[in-house]
């Protein structure tokens, strides 16, 4: 889980676009990407992508790795949800009542 969280955050730097703007950061993260995939295709090669049974020591071994993982997910979840409201209110007129809830 670890490694495809690292696989979706390097493609989403790529979508970023900062990455058109500045050829410098696009060689930068175009790399983080490669070695993000390659990370995460010896850890499926290694771990074993469909058996599950490789996977049953590791919560064990790493219990803060799990927590970690879950909480990523759901700090993820709260952000998306929060851009949504703030889309929706930049999409709205600008009124007082408005931008101060854009503002909070």
């Amino acid at each position: 889980a670890m490694s495809k969280s690292a696989v979706k955050i390097s493609s989403d730097l790529l979508s970023n676009p900062l990455c058109e703007q500045d050829p410098a950061f696009l060689e930068m993260v175009t790399a983080f990407d490669t070695a993000m995939k390659r990370m995460d295709s010896f850890n499926q090669e290694k771990v074993g992508a469909g058996d599950p049974g490789g996977l049953l020591p590791f919560p064990s071994v790493f219990p803060s790795l799990n927590v970690a993982v879950k909480r990523r997910e759901q700090t993820l979840q709260d952000y998306r949800r929060l851009q949504a409201k703030v889309e929706k209110y930049e999409e709205k007129e600008r009124t007082g009542p408005v931008l101060a809830k854009l503002h909070q």
